[in-house]
């Protein structure tokens, strides 16, 4: 029996192992799924925003390979420094595959970036999704207006929440106290800025649409910002789904703006474009108050310049969304440039030559591109290259019981009944409040929750 450790249960990690036991012709494959969470699916659950519904039925797929009678869900155990390090897991398995993503933010690395009041966006997602690394009241949303830098998914994401009325977020799982806090939101104006042209903004024309769907929420694009855009103005040899954006951005751009009277509380979006971040501006004392924008322009191959102009844009919560990085794990090869495990089809590299046994699969592979369906074939083809390696990885003895050889690591695992366990306790508190499911936010109620059915273990 092959065994095989895969780290990280989110969607490169399952479609790793759905990969290893769906071959009918290796039979003799048992897969174990580490996650430091007690709780699966990774940025499923962690990353998707909770009222996209359809995105987060996902985990009824992901779910059917974790039950799997030759995949073992295994939470609450940390891999690395941390933790169990890869010397001992290769004495568990005969292979490990580290599904592991990119668990950092891009710095935007200007004046101003660490005061208080600026947070990575992914600070935000992490909190109304309970991550329970979050701090339950890191955000108390007292700010007026918010300026949110980047104009990719997550960017639309963290504005849509700052925009959306708490009623309609009542129906999500979204944890109390991040509901709550959202009711009692002061935020009136969101900026969501961009240094480059409308045509090359990274969100999604489906997310984009969202944003003027708000009830009670104004969408306000500039013109002459879209115009300096050269494809804006002929758009025909952009692909679809960016020629997709730049008619939705145009609609907007020649509407007239709605007066706030009879809107009730009235919230504006703000797209902006062609604005590099310089300076956040404010003390430690205060926090944040504005970031300052230098106004930028097309320099003719694809890329902008600066323009000497500068704008500052009011905003006492400041939520950067740059893009993500991997981060190196220990034990192995780490390319700092590109922020990746050097790999060959999967296979980690040291030295240029293959590291027996060890595998990558997921941004920690590729870095952070794609969506979640495109983990799929990355996955594949690490499975695949695991496979053919199989018949010699084989020969290596390894540990009898690994669940047993984990606890003797210091680990305390949490097995897939743990994460039912989990589950049950959610749609406790969702009845207790008069809601849906409603996550738990924080380390010791998921590990309570789950251990009250692993008394006696």
């Amino acid at each position: 029996m092959l065994r095989v450790a895969v780290i990280g249960s989110g969607p490169s990690g399952v479609y790793t192992a759905q990969t290893l036991v769906g071959q009918e012709d290796v039979p003799d494959i048992e897969v174990y799924v580490l996650d430091r969470l007690p709780c699966p699916y990774g940025l499923v659950r962690y990353g998707v925003a909770p009222d996209h519904e359809k995105i987060k039925s996902l985990q009824n797929n992901l779910r059917t390979v974790l039950e799997h009678p030759r995949v073992h869900f295994l939470g609450n155990v940390a891999v690395g420094a941390a933790g169990v390090g890869l010397r001992e897991l290769r004495e568990m398995f005969h292979a490990v595959v580290f599904c592991v993503g990119a668990a950092t933010d891009r710095h935007l690395n200007i004046p101003g970036e660490e005061l208080p009041g600026s947070h990575p966006a992914t600070d935000f997602v992490a909190w109304y999704s309970a991550h329970p690394d979050a701090a339950a009241d890191g955000f108390t949303l007292t700010a007026r207006s918010a300026v949110v830098i980047g104009v990719g998914n997550v960017a639309v994401d963290v504005a849509r929440m700052l925009s959306r009325g708490a009623a309609e977020l009542a129906a999500t799982d979204m944890p109390q106290g991040a509901l709550g806090a959202l009711a009692d939101s002061r935020v009136e104006d969101v900026w969501m800025v961009g240094r480059r042209g409308p045509s090359q903004a990274k969100f999604t024309t489906k997310e984009l649409r969202e944003l003027g769907a708000l009830p009670g929420t104004q969408v306000l694009v500039r013109p002459e910002e879209l115009a300096l855009d050269p494809a804006y103005r002929d758009p025909g040899g952009l692909p679809a789904p960016v020629r997709r954006n730049i008619e939705v951005l145009r609609d907007w751009a020649e509407r007239p703006v709605e007066r706030a009277a009879g809107m009730g509380r009235a919230r504006r979006i703000h797209l902006r474009f062609f604005l590099r971040p310089v300076e956040i501006l404010g003390d430690p004392a205060t926090g944040v108050r504005a970031v300052r924008f230098e106004r930028t322009a097309p320099d003719g191959r694809g890329g902008v310049a600066g323009t000497g102009e500068f704008e500052d844009v009011q905003g006492q919560l400041v939520l950067r969304s740059v893009g993500y990085r991997g981060l190196p794990q220990p034990g192995l090869p780490f390319d700092e440039t590109t922020g990746t495990v050097p790999h060959a089809a999967g296979r980690v590299l040291r030295d240029g030559e293959p590291d027996p046994g060890v595998y990558v699969a997921g941004w920690i592979k590729r870095g952070p591109t794609g969506v979640i369906g495109t983990n799929r074939p990355c996955a594949k083809e690490t499975a695949t290259s695991l496979l053919a390696d199989a018949a010699g990885l084989a020969r290596r003895a390894v540990a009898a019981d690994p669940v047993a050889a984990l606890e003797r690591a210091g680990a305390r695992p949490v097995p897939w009944r743990g994460w039912l366990a989990i589950e049950a306790a959610e749609a406790e508190r969702g009845r207790e409040l008069g809601r849906g499911t409603v996550k738990l936010a924080d380390w010791a109620g998921l590990l309570r929750a789950a251990r009250s059915v692993m008394v006696g273990r």
